[in-house]
């Protein structure tokens, strides 16, 4: 009778498992791409991240991020866009505290990590924002450098954070930004085009981290 039940109890696990990993294989994944005068970002949404995901495509469904511009970028870190204040914005002038009129709930996940490419979510300081509630609609995308196993495994053990091998090999080969980890939410990355994110990086920028001149963007849903 026993036996019977470890039977039984295995055979349910199987199931659970081959259903989970079939519900996996199976769910829509929402894919995107950036439009610049430098080349195109193609990129996807994590479904980890169901509320940063479904506002960001609501927002591209409306059309908002249309001519807005890559306003702040910084060589060996990121390209930060989605301030509705940059559309048409004049020269010189400081952008960066535009958005929606609302925050979006952290949503942080150990396992998407700020690699090169990862899409996440700009926010405001820890000191008027302690819930760590992301913009809106003020993203970046990560350039960011390559770290060698000791150097990461100093950040890591500094942030109290652990990484896969997978993780590790990562930011050791492709490069980001983990000293951002589990401070900001990641909820997409970019799959196409990470040679675009090198090309705008390298722009001339004002003391404000401005590009001189606008590099405008258009982001569509895309199948």
């Amino acid at each position: 009778m026993k036996k019977g039940w470890i039977f039984i109890l295995i055979g349910f696990m199987i199931f659970n498992i081959s259903a989970m990993s079939q519900k996996k294989s199976t769910e829509k994944v929402t894919k995107f791409v950036i439009h610049t005068s430098y080349g195109d970002m193609k990129g996807y949404l994590y479904n980890e991240t169901p509320l940063h995901r479904d506002n960001f495509a609501k927002l591209i469904q409306e059309g908002y991020f249309n001519d807005l511009l890559f306003h702040r970028v910084i060589s060996g870190f990121m390209i930060q866009g989605g301030d509705p204040n940059s559309r048409d914005a004049k020269p010189g002038v400081a952008l960066g505290a535009g958005g929606p009129g609302y925050t979006v709930p952290a949503e942080f996940n150990s396992n998407l990590i700020h690699k090169k490419g990862a899409l996440a979510a700009a926010r405001q300081a820890d000191q008027v924002n302690p819930k760590k509630a992301s913009s809106g609609s003020q993203f970046y995308i990560v350039q960011g450098k390559t770290y060698p196993e000791s150097q990461l495994n100093g950040i890591a053990s500094q942030m109290g954070l652990t990484y896969t091998d997978e993780q590790k090999k990562a930011y050791e080969t492709l490069g980001g930004t983990p000293f951002l980890d589990m401070n900001y939410t990641v909820f997409g990355e970019i799959t196409e085009g990470l040679a675009v994110i090198d090309k705008i990086a390298l722009v001339q920028k004002n003391s404000g981290d401005r590009p001189v001149q606008d590099i405008k963007m258009t982001i569509e849903l895309i199948d």
